[in-house]
């Protein structure tokens, strides 16, 4: 009877332990990452420009963490689901979002600047935190159910 359980366990024990790594990731944000936005919308960032940065070292730095929970989202989809398939086209859609999100978050800095922090502050967001897996799971849980 065992053994029956044994391999449901050891999923959620893999899956809790790859949420855990989320949490450290937002934890030790300020010590892993250069990220010059952080503090400034912690601030009142509606009333301040825009801070200085190392365009280099910021887009390695985002490469960085993007790269860190692409890689956790992608070992949370396959626990969930264990299809090999889902995890090429997830990592073919996370390659191609942040392609999109960087282009877009440097237009938004070099158009706008600090007249739409708010927009900039949502693409960044996509960005540095792992809102795509909150929409694939329930994506791909449709779709497996209805194929």
């Amino acid at each position: 009877m065992q053994n029956k359980y044994f391999p449901i366990v050891v999923r959620l024990f893999v899956a809790f332990s790859l949420l855990l790594c989320f949490v450290l990731v937002r934890f030790y944000e300020n010590i892993l990452f250069y990220d010059p936005f952080l503090d400034y919308f912690k601030s009142d960032f509606n009333n301040l420009p825009l801070p200085e940065f190392d365009t280099v070292k910021l887009i390695l730095n985002l490469l960085f963490r993007y790269s860190l929970n692409t890689g956790i989202s992608l070992g949370l989809i396959y626990v969930i689901f264990k299809d090999r398939m889902m995890i090429r086209f997830s990592v073919f859609l996370y390659s191609i979002a942040f392609v999109l999100l960087l282009i877009t978050m440097f237009l938004v800095i070099h158009i706008y600047g600090s007249e739409n922090n708010l927009l900039l502050f949502y693409v960044r967001r996509f960005l540095i935190q792992p809102i795509f897996v909150l929409l694939f799971i329930p994506g791909f849980y449709f779709q497996k159910r209805n194929s």
